[in-house]
């Protein structure tokens, strides 16, 4: 007889381990799950851009804050919204960027530049234009 209680407690210690282990790998998987979201998509406030003037060889770094207009002499830049991967081996800051030439009046053509800029590779979708050149830098 008290072969079989051993038993019965020998089976509910066993059950109570594969409970703990079985909590233990949710708990940490949905922790891990939603730290890996919160660093990932990563959404910044700020913008940082550099501005080279093809004329004068001169570059500067520019902080813009989302949403915000800067005027950098003769054109208008805008972040929308910026993204930064914190997670990766190799980090991608996306940004989306409005630009405007103020010398421009035509109408037609509002943006000389509206769309994605990626950091590791400028050349997905370039920004042309005959004075200015435009890099993605930080996000944050």
């Amino acid at each position: 007889m008290k072969l079989k209680k051993n038993i019965k407690v020998g089976k509910s210690k066993v059950n109570l381990f594969f409970f703990f282990i079985f909590f233990l790998f949710f708990y940490k998987s949905s922790y891990s799950q939603t730290i890996f979201k919160l660093h990932y998509d990563f959404e910044g406030i700020y913008t940082e851009i550099k501005v080279l003037d093809k004329v004068s060889s001169k570059n500067f770094l520019l902080k813009l804050r989302n949403g915000d207009e800067l005027v950098y002499k003769n054109i208008s830049i805008k972040s929308v919204k910026c993204k930064n991967s914190e997670l990766d081996d190799n980090p991608e800051i996306t940004a989306y960027i409005q630009v405007r030439d103020l010398n421009n009046k035509d109408n037609n053509q509002v943006f000389v530049f509206n769309g994605w800029m990626f950091s590791s590779s400028p050349s997905i979708n370039p920004f042309d234009h005959p004075v200015y050149d435009i890099w993605l830098i930080n996000c944050y």
